[in-house]
């Protein structure tokens, strides 16, 4: 999700859910350490709770990073061994450090001594042709003797050459039954689901038999499936807003942030979906894509973006 979930988005998703954790998009080790960590770290107070999600394999340099974000008041630091592009392995991170378990254990032991907040793992069920059970099985035991109570599971392997990482999340199949059977052999640790969630049956449906799932690009896509997450899985009493009323508090959030100079498209960006399937939606969506208006910086650009066919009260 680089270059997706930036503090702007996280701030769009928490007015659709109060309880459902945020994950940052991946920050290197090297970008905190020898480029402007503040930017890096910012966030809005309203986005907790909140993880931040860390690439990296020097043990010394995830200590140090872990104590700027327990600094920065982040809830959680989430190791990324997941993420299969050519990039990100060329800076030996991501999902070839599940080639070496130790390493990652390492890792683990180094922030899990220098910050007392959690240190998790996300992971692919494997790299390459190692599509035995018992491969991801053994890693996960040698990363949680380090100290990871929560594993993180995208539940496909990971093919780290001749995929582009886009056809790395559809290919090869997903294979839920791994994740279940890891619940079952570390019923101790807590192990949340990722891959191919769509819709909230789905994820009741994987609640059987994990104890949490995680979203990506569906929610970015489609984020309107975030308001009754609440409601259904952590028995929230307040009642469900209109897709109008987000769009209004997003619009109050926008004008201060115009105040600090941000670019409005840099925020608009990320709510696109928010009417996704509403009739009128990709009117709504091409105004406010309109590079010569968000130049402007001019907020009745919503105005604009509703009277383009979009039903005033949705």
């Amino acid at each position: 999700m680089m270059d997706w979930t930036d503090r702007h988005c996280r701030y769009f998703h928490r007015l659709l859910t109060r309880h459902t954790w945020l994950y940052t998009e991946m920050v290197t080790t090297g970008a905190l350490l020898h480029g402007n960590a503040a930017q890096h770290l910012a966030f809005n107070e309203e986005e907790h709770p909140l993880a931040l999600q860390l690439g990296g394999s020097d043990p010394a340099e995830l200590a140090r990073c872990a104590k700027l974000a327990a600094a920065a008041n982040y809830d959680e630091i989430n190791l990324n061994c997941g993420c299969p592009s050519e990039r990100v392995q060329r800076g030996a991170f991501g999902a070839c450090l599940m080639a070496e378990p130790e390493l990652v254990a390492d890792c683990v032991r180094a922030m899990c001594d220098a910050v007392s907040i959690p240190v998790t793992v996300k992971h692919r069920i494997g790299i390459n042709d190692r599509t035995d059970y018992a491969f991801v099985r053994d890693f996960i035991g040698t990363v949680a003797n380090a100290g990871c109570r929560t594993f993180i599971v995208h539940a496909r392997n990971a093919i780290l050459g001749g995929l582009s990482p886009k056809e790395n999340r559809t290919i090869p199949p997903l294979r839920y039954d791994y994740v279940h059977r890891l619940k079952c052999d570390f019923p101790e640790l807590e192990i949340i689901l990722n891959g191919g969630i769509q819709t909230i049956e789905q994820m009741e449906e994987q609640l059987a038999h994990v104890d949490g799932v995680m979203l990506g690009r569906q929610a970015y896509h489609q984020p309107w499936l975030l308001a009754s997450v609440d409601q259904h899985f952590y028995q929230a009493a307040t009642p469900i807003l209109q897709r109008a009323e987000i769009e209004t508090a997003f619009i109050a959030y926008a004008a201060q942030e115009l105040e600090r100079g941000t670019y409005l498209g840099a925020m608009t960006r990320h709510i696109l979906g928010l009417y996704h399937e509403v009739p009128g939606a990709r009117s709504w969506r091409r105004v406010l894509s309109d590079h010569h208006k968000l130049a402007t910086g001019d907020l009745r650009i919503f105005d604009e973006a509703r009277n383009h066919g979009l039903s005033p009260i949705i």
